[in-house]
């Protein structure tokens, strides 16, 4: 099914990837498996995000929402219940799509830069109420000590990372390229048009929220598996902006533009944060030449020039 969804060579340079990523760990330090485990994560919430932003055309302001739901969720089961790890898993998604179900069906009642205020007002809202809820959730200070047994090592949480995020592409892929996927494109495109033809515009709207939702919720899991905490800084919207720009940066109407973005610019930020105390300054920077110079983001500006030059290829064959 995915091989007829995606040509030979896109295949080939994905799964070289994907076994190149395998063997990482039998040449990093710690510090960098970890690093790349929280590439990984990033990867995955940012191409949740650009589902329902870059496919869908809607202005999530605050997705970061459910990437917290999802982690609070897993953290609290495995620290408040007797629960098996496996179930806490399991639950964090779930609440998460919940949670993006009931802000999708008070949210797409409006429209473009309207929807995404209220989700951000909505998203402050369960932020605050994690924040200070001491007696639940720890307040400012978080919840600690959250870890499974089964993965002992960071090199273990690393091979569950790697496999829980490449299963989660997959099954993003097959629904970017199903019929619903095609129709929840047409209403980015053309949403007064989808519903002449017969298209329940916000039904799919709230599906594919719901779907973002809940890949959003098993990033937050796996980010509680890699760092065994979860704290409300996973809620707050600056987060949320900083995933925004990562689907920006490695083009947001491409499908690996968001993991190659997360790779950038967590990579800048390590990197900076060793030498200088200035990354908003950076960021900020990297924003500004983005705009000017690549506003199809770095995979969008590459598959632009390849498609380009298969054209004139295929030009001068025919001349």
């Amino acid at each position: 099914m995915l091989y007829g969804l995606i040509s030979r060579k896109s295949l080939i340079a994905v799964m070289t990837i994907v076994v190149i990523l395998l063997m990482m760990p039998l040449f990093l330090s710690r510090f960098y498996v970890y690093l790349l485990s929280l590439i990984l994560i990033t990867g995955l919430l940012a191409t949740s995000l650009n589902l329902v932003l870059g496919y869908g055309g809607m202005y999530q302001f605050h997705h970061a929402v459910f990437y917290g739901t999802g982690a609070y969720t897993f953290a609290l089961i495995l620290t408040k219940t007797g629960l098996p790890a496996w179930n806490a898993f399991v639950a964090a998604p779930i609440v998460a799509g919940v949670l993006g179900l009931v802000m999708g069906w008070i949210c797409v009642r409006l429209s473009k830069l309207y929807f995404g205020m209220l989700q951000i007002s909505l998203g402050s809202l369960v932020w605050a109420i994690v924040f200070r809820w001491y007696s639940f959730t720890g307040g400012d200070d978080g919840i600690h000590g959250c870890t499974m047994p089964a993965l002992s090592s960071i090199t273990d949480a690393y091979y569950f990372t790697l496999g829980a995020t490449v299963i989660c592409l997959i099954v993003m892929y097959l629904i970017v390229n199903s019929p619903f996927g095609r129709i929840f494109q047409s209403i980015r495109d053309n949403p007064e048009r989808s519903e002449a033809v017969g298209v329940n515009v916000r039904l799919h709207q709230i599906i594919g929220l719901v779907i973002a939702a809940f890949f959003a919720g098993i990033a937050g899991a796996l980010f509680v598996t890699v760092e065994g905490c979860a704290f409300p800084d996973l809620l707050f919207w600056t987060l949320s902006l900083e995933i925004l720009i990562m689907c920006l940066l490695g083009g947001w109407f491409t499908f690996l533009g968001p993991m190659l973005g997360a790779a950038i610019i967590i990579s800048l930020r390590t990197m900076a944060g060793i030498h200088t105390e200035y990354w908003t300054l950076i960021l900020g920077i990297v924003l500004m030449l983005l705009i000017f110079f690549l506003p199809e983001g770095v995979l969008g500006f590459v598959e632009s020039k390849i498609r380009k030059s298969e054209r004139e290829t295929k030009f001068f064959q025919k001349t």
